[in-house]
């Protein structure tokens, strides 16, 4: 299988991340993988598409740290047809470029539409991943399982919506990752409400969610495939993200650190209900980021924390995300151009 690992840049991606898990999973598999960067496409006079490819050596490589140190080598940098690609992972974080290069979100999920239309396969589905770029994708998924939630840039709704909340409420950016722009507002103790307001809504919409106390103990990320909570070996690939600082926000990029949780059947639960809408929309792998009974999010772009997972639960889960793509490549042989992408992307 030749399989291809979109990022925002193959030379700041890092050896924790999960992309480089899931990159030398699928060499050590014997197959041949390749990292390409948002800048390093080119759709040629002939309608073909072309990308600047990097892959390592053909060496049986243990260390995360050598086999990337090995792709970003600038010598081995090679222009290669994207049809030639069975199966292409778009991994960039849209959030990552969005100050610095604006074009780079949209151009992955314009180029992944053509990857798809040229046969190769594509996940999760960029078709779909478009209507994601912002939370308000979120929206979509059942109203039982979402906090109390208000998308505007009006202070005087979002300030009698936090009203409405008993005066307290997370405010963020309609747009964005990583806890980039989260507060933690108080109406009773915050008279800079209307200032936190505008810096928000100075790059777009306000969400307000209800703050729920369980924030307090953190929030659990867990991943799905397929629609169904990825488990190997018995263990569940979820962690729970605390940040033990004055600071609310528990993802790792802000300093929060992972530790063991156990999957409840609410938890359960909670995945049955959104699967539906998932598989749908082709989301081969998420991230699913759970506060008490309510999701906060649903991480389609490039979910991280396997590398959490294998640590906590000394189970290494990036081989069955790869062997599962291998079984979507079995299952395209025998039915060929009459399945779409979305629909392969998560059988």
């Amino acid at each position: 299988m030749k399989i291809g690992f979109v990022v925002n840049d193959v030379a700041t991606e890092q050896p924790v991340y999960t992309t480089t898990r899931l990159a030398l999973a699928a060499s050590q598999g014997g197959h041949e993988v390749s990292l390409m960067g948002l800048g390093d496409f080119a759709y040629e006079p002939d309608g073909s598409l072309s990308a600047r490819a990097r892959s390592a050596s053909d060496k049986k490589y243990r260390s995360l740290e050598r086999y990337l140190e090995d792709v970003q080598k600038p010598d081995i940098e090679k222009q290669v047809r994207v049809d030639e690609f069975d199966v292409v992972m778009l991994r960039n974080d849209p959030a990552e470029d969005a100050a610095e290069r604006p074009w780079a979100p949209t151009a992955a999920i314009a180029f992944g539409e053509l990857f798809a239309q040229a046969g190769v396969l594509v996940v999760n589905d960029p078709n779909n991943l478009a209507s994601a770029l912002s939370k308000a994708y979120f929206q979509h998924f059942p109203e039982s399982v979402r906090p109390k939630t208000l998308i505007s840039r009006d202070e005087g709704l979002i300030a009698d919506f936090i009203g409405d909340l008993g005066g307290k409420a997370v405010l963020k950016p309609l747009q964005g990752s990583g806890g980039s722009g989260v507060f933690l507002v108080n109406q009773k103790e915050s008279p800079n409400l209307n200032q936190i307001i505008e810096a928000i809504a100075r790059d777009g919409y306000v969400v307000t969610q209800e703050y729920l106390p369980e924030a307090e103990e953190g929030d659990i990320r867990m991943f799905v495939m397929n629609g169904n909570p990825l488990k190997v070996d018995g263990a569940y690939a979820a962690f729970r993200r605390r940040n033990d600082s004055d600071d609310m926000r528990s993802n790792m990029k802000a300093g929060g650190s992972a530790l063991a949780v156990e999957v409840t059947e609410e938890m359960l639960h909670m995945v049955e209900l959104i699967r539906p809408k998932l598989v749908a929309d082709g989301m081969f792998l998420v991230g699913l980021d759970i506060v008490g009974s309510k999701l906060m999010e649903v991480n389609v772009f490039t979910p991280g924390g396997l590398g959490s997972c294998q640590a906590l639960y000394d189970v290494n889960f990036a081989p069955a995300v790869i062997g599962d793509l291998e079984r979507k490549m079995r299952i395209r042989g025998h039915y060929r151009a009459e399945l779409d992408n979305a629909g392969l992307a998560t059988l």
